[in-house]
């Protein structure tokens, strides 16, 4: 098939169309949701919030050494989360190309997220890749997102 694909990602959801010719409207073909990301930004508490040393005033704070409040993680979970969500889209894809549904992809992809499925990508699509913008569209509709690249493409 001749088709290209538009994805337009976050880090929490992925929409996948499908655009048979340039004239022909977008046609939703996949919605992809990153469950783990939606529960864990709806599970953050202030809780969540507090150092190491937050009950400095209770009894069971006495005494020995207290953590270190700088330590970051090499990957918060948010950003794994991200990263598997990422492998999922990137698999995806990877798999329709093979099977040829479509030869052209355009990713619409917010800027947080781009790099990471940038970097997770399969070097066979790296020639099926034709334009990248970093914007999260993820909350337009079809028409309104072919709107958009209709635009982006014409400042081109």
């Amino acid at each position: 098939m001749n088709a290209n694909w538009i994805v337009s990602a976050n880090a929490s959801r992925a929409r996948i169309f499908s655009q048979a010719r340039p004239s022909e409207p977008l046609e939703e073909i996949n919605d992809m949701v990153n469950e783990a990301a939606r529960e864990r930004i709806r599970d953050t508490t202030e809780r969540d919030k507090r150092g190491p040393t937050s009950a400095s005033k209770s009894a069971h704070n006495t005494g020995g050494a207290t953590p270190n409040k700088a330590y970051e993680p090499a990957q918060t979970p948010d950003k794994h989360l991200a990263e598997l969500f990422a492998r999922d889209i990137a698999d995806y894809l990877l798999k329709a190309y093979q099977e040829g549904r479509y030869q052209q992809l355009t990713l619409v992809v917010s800027p947080q997220f781009l790099g990471v499925l940038r970097t997770l990508l399969d070097s066979q699509l790296e020639s099926a890749v034709r334009l990248e913008i970093n914007k999260d569209y993820t909350h337009f509709n079809a028409k309104q997102l072919l709107e958009q690249l209709r635009t982006m493409s014409a400042k081109e």
